[in-house]
């Protein structure tokens, strides 16, 4: 038997795709079952479906909790739903490192998973300025976003890994030109005011800029490179002041030796080598390759006057995260409150 499960949202279509799935192995002679479940509230509300499919009669009627195969319509759900619920994972690859830590705290990773040379990071990349083509506003950097009449697209740090870093990057930048937190604070209440769309992950703020919203997108290096690539017709400015993104991975507790030697291969050369065709500014400084995509190819990755990093500037992300997003207390919390848009 094959089960899939689908995550989505009311009226994203969750159930008319486990139908379609079941209608289609009818078509093949299989045997297959579909049906959903949901709350009173439809449209907009967590939507799980699920669908089975064998060679033989299916007499199950309970809901999938270890499918074979899992579809999520909605990156928002991931930081709701627990998605992943019922699967075997051999390896984690996360935005943040506090997801990883959770997970230590769970003991599903072990606690010295960033222990080796590369301390956990498997990739990483820098924030940047997403502009429309030929960059009409004229963007440079930080302080032109905050110019009159500018229309910012940025993930909600609410429900978005890449939001966090994209904010942390616009704040830090004030203090690395020596102004005080107090400054950062206005010109990060400057910034929130011509904020237009805080769409729920990273993807779908690139799709609601894409789609024509706002001048102006916070993004990944590697996402604005990668959309580019697939034809986004876009352009991108890396600010002279910017935020170093180190995404954490690790293998599970009982992973296997193919999950360990995986993890080898993305820290590998090869493996980085990989990565950084894809966008990804390579951990492994030897790696030298021309990137379709990037602003230059065969220099795709520009060192910034200021990187800044989480550790360094911010204090990791356990003081970050206290500090700035807080549900009560974070600094960025309540700046979004005040602006009315969080």
């Amino acid at each position: 038997m094959f089960a899939v499960r689908i995550h989505g949202r009311g009226g994203q279509g969750a159930v008319t795709a486990a139908e379609l799935l079941s209608v289609a192995a009818f078509g093949e002679g299989r045997h297959a079952q579909a049906f959903p479940t949901f709350g009173s509230e439809r449209t907009g509300a967590p939507v799980v479906s699920f669908c089975r499919i064998d060679d033989r009669p299916i007499r199950l009627r309970e809901p999938i909790s270890r499918p074979d195969a899992l579809i999520v319509q909605d990156p928002t759900l991931l930081h709701q739903v627990d998605v992943f619920a019922g699967l075997d994972a051999d390896e984690v690859h996360l935005s943040l490192e506090p997801d990883v830590t959770k997970l230590v705290d769970e003991k599903l990773v072990a606690d010295d998973w960033k222990s080796g040379p590369n301390k956990g990071v498997v990739t990483q990349s820098v924030v940047a300025i997403v502009v429309r083509k030929g960059n009409p506003k004229g963007i440079k950097g930080w302080d032109d976003l905050v110019k009159p009449g500018v229309k910012i697209v940025t993930p909600n740090p609410g429900s978005s890994g890449s939001a966090k870093w994209n904010i942390l990057a616009a704040y830090g930048h004030v203090l690395a030109q020596g102004g005080s937190e107090k400054d950062a604070q206005a010109y990060l209440s400057k910034f929130l005011g011509n904020v237009v769309a805080l769409p729920g992950s990273g993807k779908d703020a690139t799709t609601a800029f894409q789609g024509g919203t706002g001048d102006v997108l916070l993004s990944y290096e590697n996402e604005a490179i990668e959309a580019r690539q697939a034809g986004a017709d876009f352009d991108y400015v890396i600010p002279d002041q910017t935020l170093l993104i180190q995404n954490t991975g690790a293998v599970t507790t009982d992973a296997s030796k193919a999950a360990k030697d995986f993890l080898d291969f993305q820290l590998s050369k090869q493996g980085q080598t990989d990565y950084a065709k894809q966008g990804f500014r390579p951990l492994d400084k030897a790696v030298k390759v021309d990137i379709p995509g990037a602003n230059n190819p065969s220099d795709p990755f520009p060192t910034p006057k200021t990187l800044l990093t989480i550790d360094k500037d911010f204090g990791g992300w356990d003081e970050a995260n206290t500090k700035y997003f807080d549900e009560e207390t974070g600094i960025v919390t309540k700046l979004l409150a005040e602006s009315g848009k969080a």
